[in-house]
Parts: structure tokens; sequence; C-alpha cells
């Protein structure tokens, strides 16, 4: 077994996500177990090992990408031309990787994923009948810092991932970032519109909406089956249970603790923000 396949067993061994257990992520299991689906040559390939590329860069059969010669990448996947797949990365059957995408070190991408182009992808694990569009960025460094005794900003470090489950949409432009004390998790079947920003350690249950220009501070907890209307702000460390529908431009300060609809700044019940409305309305 590869490195990088090493690397993905003990991943999914070792994680607490429900969603990557080995009994239902099943597509880790049949990367894993089955080399003989993995191609690891390329008819440019120089005798050295360097290829034309650089040091240990080949390009991929199908599609004319560049890949590193440690990565695993199956037979059928879709490499284009401009796309580049990094070391001890691991993709699975019938994945498509548009151009001017970058899969960095030790990323895993499950079976019949479509990544678009300008992708660029680091410390993530997506799943499987994913859909990326164009621009996404997944897997950069949280926004973490703090002031030492001289008035120093320092860095705080951001060493985590992202996991992200099955079937889930991205929309373009969206960012989300690696964790820093827990994995940034995106559950199965959520979509996500363009131009989200989902800060580290955020953890969103499975089916959600996020419609464009969410903004969802750090270490928040969202539950299943939430949506979000256009630029929905959710503040950091805030939980909000499942079942709950916020309407547009509403602003999350505290948790949210019973299931309904909530609008407004701060998120009230949407009964109460629709009586503040017309309250406002009459004053004038």
């Amino acid at each position: 077994m590869t490195m990088a396949g090493r690397r993905v067993l003990a991943f999914a061994y070792s994680t607490s996500t429900p969603f990557l257990n080995l009994n239902q992520n099943a597509n880790l299991l049949y990367i894993l177990a089955s080399p003989r689906h993995f191609s690891a040559f390329s008819a440019s390939s120089s005798e050295d090992g360097c290829g034309p590329y650089g040091d240990n860069f080949h390009k991929w059969h199908n599609g004319g990408g560049t890949f590193h010669e440690s990565a695993c990448i199956d037979s059928t996947a879709v490499v284009d031309v401009g796309a580049v797949v990094h070391s001890e990365s691991v993709v699975g059957p019938n994945v498509r990787i548009g151009s001017g995408t970058i899969v960095g070190p030790s990323v895993t991408i499950a079976h019949s994923t479509k990544i678009g182009y300008n992708v660029a992808l680091s410390n993530c694990c997506i799943g499987d009948s994913c859909v990326i569009h164009n621009g996404v960025c997944i897997g950069q460094d949280g926004f973490g810092f703090y002031m030492d005794g001289d008035g120093n900003m320092i860095k705080k470090p951001q060493m985590l991932n992202v996991i992200m489950g099955n079937n889930v949409e991205i929309g373009a432009n969206t960012c989300i970032d690696r964790g820093s004390w827990r994995d940034t998790v995106i559950g199965d079947n959520s979509k996500i519109d363009n131009l989200v920003q989902i800060g580290h350690n955020v953890v969103i249950g499975k089916s959600c909406l996020l419609c464009g220009q969410v903004g969802i501070a750090g270490s928040a907890t969202i539950g299943d089956y939430v949506t979000m209307g256009g630029r929905v702000a959710v503040r950091d460390h805030v939980s909000i249970i499942s079942k709950v529908r916020l309407a547009a431009a509403s602003c999350v300060t505290k948790d949210i603790k019973e299931p309904g609809d909530y609008g407004g700044f701060p998120a009230v019940s949407i009964h109460q923000w629709r009586r503040q409305v017309a309250s406002r309305c009459r004053l004038r």
C-alpha cells in the first residue's frame, strides 16, 4: 500500500466525524482496496523519473494535467490541462478536475466528484459525488491571531483539516477554512451558494442550505436541515439547533435552541421580528 493509501486508512479510522466511518464511506475502502484501478505512469515520463514537468511530476494520460508520482489517481479520473495534483493526494474513480485547479499535498477526493476551474484544495477530504464550482478555496488557514505582551499580532496555528461529506455542492468563490482545534466539517447533502465564507472549526450538519454571501464565523456549530437566506451572519462559537430557518440579512449573536423561523439583527423568532418591523414602520 502506498504512503497516501496508509494516510487515508489511518485518517478514516481515527476521525470522529460520523459520515467518515468506514461503513458509510465505502468509497474510501474502494480506493484503498483497488490499487489496480490506479495509474502511476505516463507516456510522457522520462526514464530518469523526472519527466518534462519538473522533478517527480508527470503528465496525466486522461486530460493532460500534471500529477506527482506519489499521488494515487484512479485511471478513470480526468485531470484537465493546467490542473496539478500534488504529492500523496488520492483521487478516486470518475473524478473530474478542471483546468487551473490545484489539488494540494495529501488531499483526498472520493469518487464521482466534479471540480471546476481554478479551484484550490488543501488540507481537506472531499466525499463522493460532490460538485465544487469555479474559484472555490478549501483548506486554507483560518483567521486567527492574538496579541502578545509587546503588542504584536501573532498568528495562531491552523493545523487541522476540512472534512466534506457526500453529495455536497459548493458555489463559486466560496471559501472554507481549515480547523485549528477541531476539523471544519460540512455534512452530507448540504448545498452552499456562491461567495460564502465558512470560518475555521465550523461544523455544519447534513442537508443544510446556505444562500449567497452567508458568513459563518469560527467555531460555530450548525445542526441538520438549517436554511440561511442571503447575507445571514453567524457570530463565532454559537450553536444553532437543527431545523432552523433564518431570513435574509439576519445576524445570529447567541445560541438558537428551538427549531423554527428567525430573522432580524439580532436574530429573534420570526413573529417577534415582524412585530419589530411593523412597529418601526408606524413610527415613521
